[in-house]
């Protein structure tokens, strides 16, 4: 942006890292005394949804919401603050790319993909698994997960990002003008088809990223988003003869069209995950890190 680096706050925006449909995030500096200083992410609204009080409200409960979670696969939320008028939020920068940048160089070798797959199934289980502080369920749905929102860093830490889609089942639908939240590709059949969803539908989303990371391409794309929404609602059994005939099994369960077929929850998938990656290579997440760094250097 022209207007970069400037302040917000008490930090100085540096530059843009990426922007989705409501909100922008931008790597920042705060400072403290005796020149301590950090690198940090700030997301604000994007300017044209900046004072529209919907949208303030999504991204306020998204801060309250997150900041009481902690977990290693999940970017971390610390400040809710204003400024000038306008909400920020500050989280945990991640240096490092996301893995839709990564998959733009064709998929990973199958121990990385089920590590990151892994990684990632546990951010989710926490989420699902979250109650409020009388030890009710929330009933979280993150409703986003896609690989544009999985951030890979240099030292090999994945970490699920993007809350201001996650919403409690009990809480009226935060959309306006009935645009569908969540990124097209990913969607499962009972989100196209505007059902009551569950941690079910996140872990549809996870068998498609997994899809990809594995096979370079997505189970459902077509030439246009409604294409490939009204192939997500047939949902026909994707073609999977490329992959290992476990890995074909634990993909086509995760992309069953009836949630009910899928593993019973993100913690049986995330075992068996695990149960894949004992029967191949060994990798870790210093294999992890020595790849996102050599994508970063080859785009230097």
């Amino acid at each position: 942006m022209s207007d970069l680096p400037r302040t917000l706050g008490p930090y100085r925006l540096l530059r843009r890292l990426g922007h989705g449909g409501l909100g922008e995030v931008f790597l920042a500096m705060a400072h403290g005394a005796s020149g301590f200083e950090k690198h940090v992410a700030i997301k604000t609204l994007l300017p044209e949804h900046q004072g529209d009080g919907e949208f303030e409200r999504l991204l306020i409960d998204e801060a309250r919401r997150a900041a009481a979670f902690s977990h290693r696969n999940l970017v971390g939320v610390h400040e809710l603050g204003l400024a000038r008028g306008t909400y920020y939020v500050r989280m945990d920068w991640v240096d490092g790319a996301d893995l839709a940048s990564l998959l733009t160089e064709g998929p990973l070798r199958a121990p990385l993909a089920l590590l990151v797959a892994g990684c990632v199934a546990d951010a989710l289980a926490y989420l699902h698994d979250a109650r409020d502080d009388a030890g009710r369920p929330l009933g979280l749905v993150h409703r986003d997960v896609s690989p544009s929102n999985i951030l890979l860093s240099r030292a090999g830490d994945v970490k699920l990002g993007d809350f201001g889609i996650a919403k409690a089942t009990l809480l009226a639908e935060a959309t306006r003008g009935g645009v569908r939240k969540g990124k097209v590709a990913y969607m499962s059949p009972e989100q196209v088809t505007g059902a009551a969803l569950t941690g079910a539908s996140d872990q549809f989303a996870l068998g498609t990223v997994l899809h990809e990371m594995l096979l370079g391409r997505r189970p459902w794309d077509a030439d246009s988003p409604l294409d490939t929404l009204e192939r997500i609602r047939a949902c026909a059994p994707p073609d999977l003869t490329a992959l290992d005939t476990d890995l074909a099994a634990l993909v086509g369960r995760c992309l069953a069209r009836d949630p009910r077929d899928r593993f019973a929850d993100l913690r049986a998938l995330s075992r068996a995950l695990a149960t894949a990656r004992r029967t191949r290579a060994p990798v870790s997440y210093d294999d992890l890190a020595a790849q996102v760094q050599r994508h970063l250097d080859a785009r230097r």
